[in-house]
Protein backbone atom coordinates (compact mmCIF):
# COMPACT_ATOMS: atom_id res chain seq x y z
CA UNK A 1 0.00 0.00 0.00
CA UNK A 2 2.97 2.24 1.23
CA UNK A 3 4.70 1.57 -2.59
CA UNK A 4 1.45 2.22 -3.96
CA UNK A 5 1.18 6.03 -2.59
CA UNK A 6 4.66 6.17 -3.65
CA UNK A 7 4.06 5.36 -7.40
CA UNK A 8 1.09 7.80 -7.42
CA UNK A 9 3.01 10.65 -5.80
CA UNK A 10 5.97 10.19 -8.83
CA UNK A 11 2.95 10.08 -10.93
CA UNK A 12 1.17 13.09 -9.58
CA UNK A 13 4.83 14.55 -9.70
CA UNK A 14 5.27 13.81 -13.19
CA UNK A 15 1.85 15.17 -14.47
CA UNK A 16 2.40 18.15 -13.29
CA UNK A 17 6.02 18.36 -15.25
CA UNK A 18 3.88 17.51 -18.15
CA UNK A 19 1.25 20.36 -17.19
CA UNK A 20 3.57 22.96 -17.00
CA UNK A 21 4.86 22.10 -21.17
CA UNK A 22 1.38 24.25 -22.02
CA UNK A 23 2.60 27.64 -20.48
CA UNK A 24 6.13 26.74 -21.45
CA UNK A 25 4.35 26.14 -25.11
CA UNK A 26 2.38 29.51 -25.05
CA UNK A 27 5.58 31.62 -23.98
CA UNK A 28 7.22 30.00 -27.16
CA UNK A 29 4.35 30.82 -29.54
CA UNK A 30 4.78 34.42 -27.89
CA UNK A 31 7.88 34.23 -29.12
CA UNK A 32 7.03 33.12 -32.51
CA UNK A 33 4.38 36.10 -32.89
CA UNK A 34 7.27 38.88 -31.94
CA UNK A 35 9.69 37.12 -34.55
CA UNK A 36 6.71 37.41 -37.06
CA UNK A 37 6.15 41.19 -36.29
CA UNK A 38 10.07 42.26 -36.64
CA UNK A 39 9.92 40.40 -39.88
CA UNK A 40 6.77 42.92 -40.68
CA UNK A 41 8.61 45.79 -39.13
CA UNK A 42 11.43 44.63 -41.72
CA UNK A 43 8.81 44.41 -44.70
CA UNK A 44 7.61 47.72 -43.93
CA UNK A 45 11.25 49.62 -43.84
CA UNK A 46 11.99 47.48 -46.91
CA UNK A 47 8.62 48.94 -48.75
CA UNK A 48 9.36 52.38 -47.30
CA UNK A 49 13.52 53.10 -47.91
CA UNK A 50 14.97 50.11 -50.20
CA UNK A 51 15.10 46.32 -49.67
CA UNK A 52 17.81 43.93 -49.98
CA UNK A 53 19.95 44.76 -52.77
CA UNK A 54 21.77 43.63 -55.25
CA UNK A 55 24.16 45.04 -58.07
CA UNK A 56 24.72 43.54 -61.49
CA UNK A 57 27.23 45.35 -64.02
CA UNK A 58 28.10 47.42 -65.38
CA UNK A 59 27.12 46.00 -68.63
CA UNK A 60 27.37 47.01 -72.62
CA UNK A 61 24.07 46.41 -74.48
CA UNK A 62 22.76 47.08 -78.15
CA UNK A 63 19.34 46.29 -78.84
CA UNK A 64 18.67 45.22 -82.34
CA UNK A 65 14.84 44.72 -84.25
CA UNK A 66 14.64 42.28 -86.77
CA UNK A 67 11.36 42.86 -89.15
CA UNK A 68 10.44 40.24 -92.36
CA UNK A 69 8.04 40.04 -94.45
CA UNK A 70 6.96 36.11 -95.39
CA UNK A 71 4.09 34.65 -96.75
CA UNK A 72 1.79 32.20 -94.43
CA UNK A 73 -1.36 30.25 -94.33
CA UNK A 74 -3.55 31.84 -91.69
CA UNK A 75 -6.01 28.84 -89.66
CA UNK A 76 -8.80 28.84 -92.32
CA UNK A 77 -6.16 28.04 -95.20
CA UNK A 78 -6.29 30.93 -97.06
CA UNK A 79 -2.38 32.86 -97.53
CA UNK A 80 -2.12 35.98 -96.06
CA UNK A 81 1.40 38.37 -95.87
CA UNK A 82 2.94 38.17 -92.15
CA UNK A 83 5.50 40.39 -90.56
CA UNK A 84 7.72 38.72 -88.62
CA UNK A 85 9.15 40.99 -85.80
CA UNK A 86 12.12 39.52 -83.44
CA UNK A 87 13.74 41.83 -80.51
CA UNK A 88 16.82 41.20 -78.36
CA UNK A 89 19.47 42.97 -77.40
CA UNK A 90 23.10 41.88 -77.19
CA UNK A 91 24.82 42.26 -74.24
CA UNK A 92 28.45 41.99 -73.12
CA UNK A 93 30.49 41.43 -70.03
CA UNK A 94 32.99 43.17 -68.94
CA UNK A 95 36.82 41.33 -69.06
CA UNK A 96 37.75 42.49 -65.80
CA UNK A 97 35.37 43.68 -63.01
CA UNK A 98 36.74 45.57 -59.89
CA UNK A 99 34.60 46.87 -57.07
CA UNK A 100 35.37 48.35 -53.61
CA UNK A 101 33.13 49.04 -51.44
CA UNK A 102 32.84 50.68 -47.63
CA UNK A 103 29.41 49.59 -46.28
CA UNK A 104 28.14 51.98 -43.23
CA UNK A 105 25.30 50.25 -41.28
CA UNK A 106 22.53 51.95 -39.56
CA UNK A 107 19.11 50.60 -37.95
CA UNK A 108 15.56 51.97 -38.53
CA UNK A 109 12.79 51.64 -35.59
CA UNK A 110 9.19 50.30 -36.14
CA UNK A 111 7.46 50.28 -33.25
CA UNK A 112 9.79 47.88 -30.56
CA UNK A 113 12.11 46.40 -33.27
CA UNK A 114 15.19 48.21 -34.92
CA UNK A 115 16.10 47.02 -38.59
CA UNK A 116 19.22 46.94 -39.94
CA UNK A 117 19.86 48.89 -43.08
CA UNK A 118 22.99 50.10 -44.74
CA UNK A 119 24.92 52.75 -46.92
CA UNK A 120 26.73 51.14 -49.56
CA UNK A 121 29.65 53.45 -51.05
CA UNK A 122 31.75 52.00 -53.77
CA UNK A 123 33.72 52.76 -56.54
CA UNK A 124 33.31 50.03 -59.60
CA UNK A 125 35.44 49.83 -62.38
CA UNK A 126 34.60 47.90 -65.61
CA UNK A 127 37.08 47.24 -68.72
CA UNK A 128 35.32 45.66 -72.20
CA UNK A 129 36.92 44.47 -75.03
CA UNK A 130 36.07 45.63 -78.73
CA UNK A 131 32.37 44.30 -79.60
CA UNK A 132 31.63 43.71 -83.35
CA UNK A 133 27.95 44.05 -84.15
CA UNK A 134 27.28 40.78 -86.17
CA UNK A 135 25.28 41.61 -89.14
CA UNK A 136 21.70 39.89 -90.63
CA UNK A 137 19.11 40.11 -92.65
CA UNK A 138 16.53 42.40 -91.56
CA UNK A 139 18.42 43.67 -88.64
CA UNK A 140 18.77 47.08 -87.23
CA UNK A 141 20.78 48.02 -83.89
CA UNK A 142 19.59 50.99 -81.72
CA UNK A 143 21.64 53.56 -79.50
CA UNK A 144 24.25 50.87 -76.97
CA UNK A 145 24.24 51.30 -73.62
CA UNK A 146 25.28 51.49 -70.09
CA UNK A 147 23.59 49.76 -67.60
CA UNK A 148 24.28 48.94 -64.45
CA UNK A 149 21.24 46.42 -62.86
CA UNK A 150 20.74 46.98 -58.61
CA UNK A 151 17.65 45.35 -57.23
CA UNK A 152 15.70 48.53 -55.94
CA UNK A 153 16.77 51.72 -56.91
CA UNK A 154 14.93 53.96 -54.67
CA UNK A 155 18.02 53.18 -52.49
CA UNK A 156 20.37 55.22 -54.33
CA UNK A 157 21.31 58.33 -52.67
CA UNK A 158 22.40 61.43 -54.78
CA UNK A 159 23.27 61.01 -58.55
CA UNK A 160 26.01 58.34 -59.56
CA UNK A 161 29.19 59.20 -61.42
CA UNK A 162 30.08 57.43 -64.48
CA UNK A 163 32.97 57.94 -66.70
CA UNK A 164 33.99 56.12 -69.99
CA UNK A 165 37.29 56.19 -71.00
CA UNK A 166 37.38 59.08 -68.94
CA UNK A 167 34.53 61.01 -70.44
CA UNK A 168 31.67 62.19 -68.36
CA UNK A 169 28.05 60.54 -68.91
CA UNK A 170 24.66 61.01 -68.05
CA UNK A 171 22.82 58.69 -66.56
CA UNK A 172 19.14 58.31 -66.89
CA UNK A 173 16.47 55.51 -65.23
CA UNK A 174 16.24 52.19 -66.50
CA UNK A 175 17.69 49.18 -68.08
CA UNK A 176 16.30 49.61 -71.42
CA UNK A 177 15.62 46.30 -73.47
CA UNK A 178 16.86 44.60 -70.43
CA UNK A 179 14.06 46.39 -67.92
CA UNK A 180 12.36 43.44 -67.78
CA UNK A 181 14.96 41.11 -66.04
CA UNK A 182 15.96 44.04 -63.94
CA UNK A 183 15.95 47.60 -62.77
CA UNK A 184 18.68 49.75 -62.69
CA UNK A 185 20.27 52.92 -64.47
CA UNK A 186 21.85 53.45 -67.82
CA UNK A 187 23.79 56.23 -70.12
CA UNK A 188 24.20 56.24 -73.69
CA UNK A 189 27.26 55.77 -75.62
CA UNK A 190 28.51 55.23 -79.18
CA UNK A 191 26.78 55.66 -82.32
CA UNK A 192 24.00 53.64 -83.27
CA UNK A 193 24.54 50.56 -85.65
CA UNK A 194 28.34 50.80 -85.09
CA UNK A 195 30.79 48.12 -83.54
CA UNK A 196 32.16 49.04 -79.99
CA UNK A 197 35.68 50.27 -78.96
CA UNK A 198 37.46 48.36 -76.13
CA UNK A 199 36.79 50.70 -73.33
CA UNK A 200 36.77 51.80 -69.47
CA UNK A 201 33.59 52.32 -67.17
CA UNK A 202 34.17 53.64 -63.83
CA UNK A 203 30.92 54.11 -61.74
CA UNK A 204 30.88 55.76 -58.13
CA UNK A 205 27.97 55.49 -56.33
CA UNK A 206 26.15 55.06 -52.99
CA UNK A 207 23.56 52.84 -52.23
CA UNK A 208 21.18 52.15 -49.40
CA UNK A 209 19.58 49.15 -48.62
CA UNK A 210 18.46 46.55 -45.84
CA UNK A 211 19.64 43.46 -44.20
CA UNK A 212 21.44 42.57 -47.09
CA UNK A 213 23.76 43.45 -50.10
CA UNK A 214 24.78 41.07 -52.81
CA UNK A 215 27.60 41.88 -55.82
CA UNK A 216 27.17 39.82 -58.82
CA UNK A 217 30.68 38.30 -60.48
CA UNK A 218 29.64 39.11 -63.99
CA UNK A 219 33.08 39.61 -65.38
CA UNK A 220 35.64 37.58 -66.85
CA UNK A 221 37.77 38.25 -64.03
CA UNK A 222 36.06 39.96 -60.73
CA UNK A 223 38.11 41.28 -57.78
CA UNK A 224 35.35 42.12 -55.28
CA UNK A 225 36.34 43.75 -52.06
CA UNK A 226 33.76 45.11 -49.17
CA UNK A 227 34.69 46.30 -45.63
CA UNK A 228 32.35 47.94 -43.04
CA UNK A 229 32.30 48.44 -39.35
CA UNK A 230 29.34 45.64 -38.61
CA UNK A 231 31.08 43.28 -36.14
CA UNK A 232 28.39 40.27 -37.16
CA UNK A 233 28.57 39.93 -40.85
CA UNK A 234 27.07 36.66 -42.45
CA UNK A 235 28.26 35.51 -45.83
CA UNK A 236 26.01 34.05 -47.99
CA UNK A 237 25.16 33.70 -51.71
CA UNK A 238 27.17 31.30 -54.12
CA UNK A 239 30.49 32.74 -53.21
CA UNK A 240 32.62 32.88 -49.55
CA UNK A 241 34.76 35.26 -49.75
CA UNK A 242 38.59 34.47 -50.61
CA UNK A 243 40.14 35.98 -47.39
CA UNK A 244 38.46 38.02 -44.39
CA UNK A 245 39.17 39.55 -41.82
CA UNK A 246 37.03 39.89 -38.67
CA UNK A 247 38.13 42.10 -35.44
CA UNK A 248 36.89 44.72 -33.14
CA UNK A 249 36.55 47.10 -35.66
CA UNK A 250 33.97 45.52 -38.09
CA UNK A 251 35.34 43.31 -41.65
CA UNK A 252 37.22 43.17 -44.64
CA UNK A 253 36.45 40.60 -46.91
CA UNK A 254 37.51 40.25 -50.64
CA UNK A 255 36.27 37.69 -53.54
CA UNK A 256 38.38 36.85 -56.66
CA UNK A 257 36.09 35.19 -58.83
CA UNK A 258 36.47 33.67 -62.72
CA UNK A 259 33.79 32.87 -64.97
CA UNK A 260 34.95 29.77 -65.29
CA UNK A 261 34.06 29.33 -60.95
CA UNK A 262 30.69 31.30 -61.85
CA UNK A 263 27.37 30.97 -63.51
CA UNK A 264 26.44 34.16 -63.80
CA UNK A 265 27.55 35.22 -67.47
CA UNK A 266 25.44 32.22 -68.58
CA UNK A 267 22.70 33.42 -66.32
CA UNK A 268 22.35 37.22 -68.04
CA UNK A 269 22.85 35.30 -71.28
CA UNK A 270 20.31 32.83 -71.20
CA UNK A 271 17.35 34.63 -72.70
CA UNK A 272 19.21 36.45 -75.37
CA UNK A 273 16.15 36.83 -77.79
CA UNK A 274 12.55 35.17 -78.59
CA UNK A 275 10.25 35.20 -81.21
CA UNK A 276 7.02 37.60 -80.67
CA UNK A 277 3.91 36.45 -81.83
CA UNK A 278 4.23 37.07 -85.50
CA UNK A 279 0.87 40.34 -86.68
CA UNK A 280 -0.57 40.64 -89.63
CA UNK A 281 0.98 42.80 -92.20
CA UNK A 282 -0.53 46.13 -90.93
CA UNK A 283 -1.03 45.73 -87.49
CA UNK A 284 1.46 47.65 -84.80
CA UNK A 285 3.88 44.51 -84.08
CA UNK A 286 3.74 44.11 -80.20
CA UNK A 287 6.75 45.52 -78.03
CA UNK A 288 9.31 42.67 -77.61
CA UNK A 289 11.69 42.61 -74.45
CA UNK A 290 13.88 40.08 -75.19
CA UNK A 291 13.93 38.17 -71.82
CA UNK A 292 11.77 37.04 -68.89
CA UNK A 293 14.36 36.02 -66.08
CA UNK A 294 15.24 38.23 -62.68
CA UNK A 295 17.97 39.55 -61.83
CA UNK A 296 17.42 37.71 -58.25
CA UNK A 297 18.09 34.55 -60.21
CA UNK A 298 21.68 35.86 -60.90
CA UNK A 299 24.69 33.84 -58.54
CA UNK A 300 26.00 36.53 -56.00
CA UNK A 301 28.42 37.32 -53.61
CA UNK A 302 26.52 38.31 -50.37
CA UNK A 303 26.76 40.00 -47.39
CA UNK A 304 23.88 40.31 -44.70
CA UNK A 305 24.13 42.85 -41.72
CA UNK A 306 22.24 40.54 -39.29
CA UNK A 307 22.49 39.51 -35.88
CA UNK A 308 23.72 36.22 -35.66
CA UNK A 309 21.80 35.45 -32.17
CA UNK A 310 19.71 37.95 -32.24
CA UNK A 311 17.61 38.56 -28.59
CA UNK A 312 14.25 36.38 -30.02
CA UNK A 313 16.96 33.47 -31.20
CA UNK A 314 18.43 33.70 -27.37
CA UNK A 315 14.72 34.19 -25.65
CA UNK A 316 13.83 31.25 -27.87
CA UNK A 317 16.61 29.21 -27.15
CA UNK A 318 16.63 29.69 -23.26
CA UNK A 319 12.71 28.31 -23.18
CA UNK A 320 13.76 25.69 -24.91
CA UNK A 321 15.76 24.86 -21.80
CA UNK A 322 12.88 25.73 -19.20
CA UNK A 323 11.80 21.87 -18.73
CA UNK A 324 14.99 21.02 -17.73
CA UNK A 325 14.41 24.09 -14.69
CA UNK A 326 11.44 22.48 -13.90
CA UNK A 327 12.48 18.91 -13.80
CA UNK A 328 15.51 19.60 -12.03
CA UNK A 329 13.45 21.43 -8.95
CA UNK A 330 11.06 19.08 -8.60
CA UNK A 331 14.07 17.04 -8.08
CA UNK A 332 15.08 18.90 -5.89
CA UNK A 333 11.71 18.90 -3.64
CA UNK A 334 11.23 15.09 -4.61
CA UNK A 335 14.46 14.43 -2.14
CA UNK A 336 13.74 17.15 0.37
CA UNK A 337 10.13 15.02 0.39
CA UNK A 338 11.40 11.67 0.79
CA UNK A 339 15.26 12.24 2.52
CA UNK A 340 14.18 15.19 5.02
CA UNK A 341 10.56 14.08 5.49
CA UNK A 342 8.84 17.05 4.91
CA UNK A 343 5.30 17.16 3.01
CA UNK A 344 5.23 19.11 -0.34
CA UNK A 345 1.74 19.64 -1.76
CA UNK A 346 1.29 19.25 -5.40
CA UNK A 347 0.00 22.88 -5.69
CA UNK A 348 3.27 24.06 -4.20
CA UNK A 349 5.03 22.08 -6.80
CA UNK A 350 2.54 23.58 -9.52
CA UNK A 351 3.41 27.57 -7.96
CA UNK A 352 7.11 26.50 -7.94
CA UNK A 353 6.90 25.62 -11.81
CA UNK A 354 5.07 28.47 -12.86
CA UNK A 355 6.91 30.72 -11.57
CA UNK A 356 9.82 29.46 -13.18
CA UNK A 357 7.42 29.35 -16.41
CA UNK A 358 7.35 32.92 -16.13
CA UNK A 359 11.09 34.03 -15.82
CA UNK A 360 10.68 33.30 -19.91
CA UNK A 361 8.19 35.83 -20.30
CA UNK A 362 9.92 38.59 -18.39
CA UNK A 363 13.00 37.58 -20.27
CA UNK A 364 11.48 37.91 -23.54
CA UNK A 365 9.20 41.34 -22.59
CA UNK A 366 12.48 42.66 -20.75
CA UNK A 367 14.49 42.61 -23.86
CA UNK A 368 12.79 44.43 -26.19
CA UNK A 369 13.35 47.50 -24.37
CA UNK A 370 16.73 47.19 -22.90
CA UNK A 371 20.10 45.16 -23.59
CA UNK A 372 19.60 40.98 -22.90
CA UNK A 373 22.22 40.55 -20.35
CA UNK A 374 20.30 43.77 -18.33
CA UNK A 375 17.04 41.84 -18.72
CA UNK A 376 18.37 38.19 -17.83
CA UNK A 377 20.12 40.15 -14.88
CA UNK A 378 16.34 41.21 -14.18
CA UNK A 379 14.31 38.63 -14.76
CA UNK A 380 16.31 35.91 -12.79
CA UNK A 381 17.29 37.99 -9.94
CA UNK A 382 13.24 38.28 -9.78
CA UNK A 383 12.34 34.98 -9.98
CA UNK A 384 15.05 33.83 -7.60
CA UNK A 385 14.13 36.25 -5.31
CA UNK A 386 10.14 35.03 -5.45
CA UNK A 387 11.39 31.66 -5.08
CA UNK A 388 13.74 31.98 -2.04
CA UNK A 389 10.72 34.19 -0.27
CA UNK A 390 8.30 31.30 -1.23
CA UNK A 391 9.93 28.31 -0.94
CA UNK A 392 11.48 29.18 2.79
CA UNK A 393 7.49 28.91 3.88
CA UNK A 394 7.51 25.94 2.00
CA UNK A 395 10.53 24.27 3.12
CA UNK A 396 10.23 25.56 6.62
CA UNK A 397 13.63 26.94 6.74
CA UNK A 398 15.03 30.02 5.48
CA UNK A 399 18.53 28.21 5.02
CA UNK A 400 16.90 25.17 3.02
CA UNK A 401 15.30 28.16 0.63
CA UNK A 402 18.52 29.67 0.42
CA UNK A 403 20.48 26.68 -0.97
CA UNK A 404 17.74 26.37 -3.34
CA UNK A 405 17.93 29.85 -4.16
CA UNK A 406 21.33 29.17 -5.15
CA UNK A 407 20.78 25.71 -7.31
CA UNK A 408 18.83 28.43 -9.07
CA UNK A 409 21.36 30.81 -8.98
CA UNK A 410 24.24 28.59 -10.84
CA UNK A 411 21.46 27.38 -13.22
CA UNK A 412 20.73 30.51 -14.34
CA UNK A 413 24.46 31.38 -14.45
CA UNK A 414 25.04 28.29 -16.59
CA UNK A 415 22.40 28.92 -19.02
CA UNK A 416 23.32 32.29 -19.46
CA UNK A 417 26.91 30.59 -20.90
CA UNK A 418 25.28 28.30 -22.83
CA UNK A 419 22.93 31.58 -25.04
CA UNK A 420 26.31 33.14 -25.16
CA UNK A 421 28.60 30.38 -26.81
CA UNK A 422 27.00 30.13 -29.96
CA UNK A 423 29.62 27.14 -31.11
CA UNK A 424 29.47 24.90 -27.57
CA UNK A 425 26.05 25.15 -26.59
CA UNK A 426 25.33 21.41 -27.34
CA UNK A 427 28.57 20.48 -25.43
CA UNK A 428 28.16 23.13 -22.52
CA UNK A 429 24.40 21.71 -22.46
CA UNK A 430 25.42 17.96 -22.41
CA UNK A 431 28.17 18.17 -19.66
CA UNK A 432 25.50 19.94 -17.58
CA UNK A 433 23.04 17.23 -17.76
CA UNK A 434 25.43 14.45 -16.95
CA UNK A 435 27.59 16.83 -14.01
CA UNK A 436 23.70 17.23 -12.31
CA UNK A 437 22.45 13.31 -12.95
CA UNK A 438 25.61 12.53 -11.71
CA UNK A 439 25.06 14.90 -8.23
CA UNK A 440 21.51 13.32 -8.32
CA UNK A 441 23.27 9.53 -8.28
CA UNK A 442 25.79 10.62 -6.03
CA UNK A 443 23.38 11.98 -2.65
CA UNK A 444 21.02 9.18 -3.50
CA UNK A 445 23.74 5.96 -3.91
CA UNK A 446 22.67 5.23 -0.39
CA UNK A 447 19.22 5.63 0.26
CA UNK A 448 16.61 3.46 1.13
CA UNK A 449 14.06 3.91 -1.50
CA UNK A 450 11.87 0.57 -0.19
CA UNK A 451 12.54 2.22 3.22
CA UNK A 452 11.63 5.76 2.58
CA UNK A 453 8.48 4.15 0.73
CA UNK A 454 6.89 2.61 3.74
CA UNK A 455 7.83 5.55 5.76
CA UNK A 456 5.79 8.09 3.30
CA UNK A 457 3.41 10.13 4.72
Amino acid sequence: MKSLKLLLRSLTVGGLVLLLLIPLMMIRGVIQDRELYRAQAEHRVSQSMAGPQQVVGPLRVVPWREERVVNAVNENGKPEVRRDVKEGYLVQMPTSLVVDGRLQPGERRIGLYTVNVYEWKAAMKADFAPLQVPAADGRSYGQPYVVVGMADVRGLVGTPSLKVDGVPRTLAAGTGAMSSRMDGIHALIGTPGASLPASRAQLEMTLAGTQSIGIAPIADSNDITMSSPWRQPLFGGRFLPNSKTLDGTGFTARWQVSSLASAAQSQLESASGKLTQPPSLGATPSEYVADDGSASAIDSAVVSLVDTVDVYTQVDRASKYGILFVVLTFVGFALFELIKRLPIHPLQYLLVGLALAVFFLLLLSLSEHIAFWQAYLVSAAACIGLQFFYLSGVLQSWLRAAGFATMLTALYGVLYLLLKSENNALLMGSLLLFGILAVIMWVTRKVDWYALGTELR
